[in-house]
């Protein structure tokens, strides 16, 4: 499947910068089952500084703001091509051993809540873990309703899960909790999903994987109770969002600043 995506963040400053710096993870990444065709990113009020590859194989651009700009626009467009691999990633690539995707976050950390969500499962056993990873997506879904606006994205998922309401990033850290809980690796995932009713989106998207022998890296969306289809791109992964977060920074001069975020994702014939 060939997928065109356009994504726009714009920040509009309430005075106007001296200095700042953005991180932006937001170029797809080159895996089993997906192909960037082209890729392309334009700013507005600011300039590419470096781009390297960070701890976890994704694509970090460092951009500066131009000084004096009270507005920033940032504009990635360009087509990938997917393919229907169940979910499956594969084999564990990236400069963090595997290991330590068994440690738990302060955003992922289980709490009384979150233990409770999950105590009902049965215990995971080698030859089923897929099974329970399953399993665990749907109680889940089934514990913690999709609800905007009731979570930020500071919330831990321990929050979450007390709260009973969250959104895919919420249960993107549930699933990593229990998951590392139950001495399986798990990790976090950014990037895009093509919508089947609508093409314009007002964020990003959110999942998980979890580490299975065998298969290896095996995507789980939880909060649409399915593994990735051809309909997912990408874009970035880490132990929890603050690593894989599509924009993050710090300015100087700018007492506060306003984020608004557009995305379309269309199949391409």
């Amino acid at each position: 499947m060939k997928l065109a995506i356009r994504h726009t963040t714009r920040y509009a400053f309430s005075t106007p910068v001296v200095h700042a710096l953005q991180r932006l993870r937001l170029t797809p990444k080159e895996t089993q089952g997906q192909k960037i065709l082209n890729w392309e990113m334009r700013y507005e009020n600011a300039h590419l500084e470096l781009e390297y590859d960070d701890q976890n194989y994704n694509t970090v651009t460092l951009i500066g703001v131009n000084s004096g700009a009270s507005e920033v626009t940032v504009t990635c467009s360009g087509m990938v091509e997917t393919q229907d691999n169940a979910g499956v990633i594969g084999r564990h690539a990236g400069h963090l051993p595997l290991w330590s995707f068994l440690g738990q976050t302060r955003l992922t950390k289980p709490g009384p809540k979150l233990r409770a969500l999950v105590r009902e499962l049965p215990a995971p056993s080698e030859d089923a873990l897929l099974d329970y990873l399953h399993a665990l997506s749907a109680r889940i879904r089934d514990g913690v309703t999709y609800e905007t606006g009731k979570t930020q994205v500071g919330t831990t998922a321990e929050e979450a899960a007390a709260s009973g309401h969250g959104v895919c990033q919420d249960h993107a850290h549930i699933f990593i909790g229990a998951a590392r809980l139950a001495g399986i690796p798990a990790r976090y995932v950014s990037g895009y999903l093509m919508m089947n009713d609508r093409i314009e989106q007002e964020a990003t998207h959110a999942w998980a994987e979890a580490h299975i022998e065998g298969l290896g890296w095996v995507g789980f969306d939880i909060s649409n109770g399915i593994s990735p289809d051809p309909r997912y791109v990408r874009v970035a992964t880490g132990r929890d969002y603050r690593d894989a977060a599509p924009v993050t920074g710090i300015s100087f001069g700018g007492t506060e600043q306003v984020l608004t975020v557009d995305v379309a994702v269309e199949q391409q014939q």
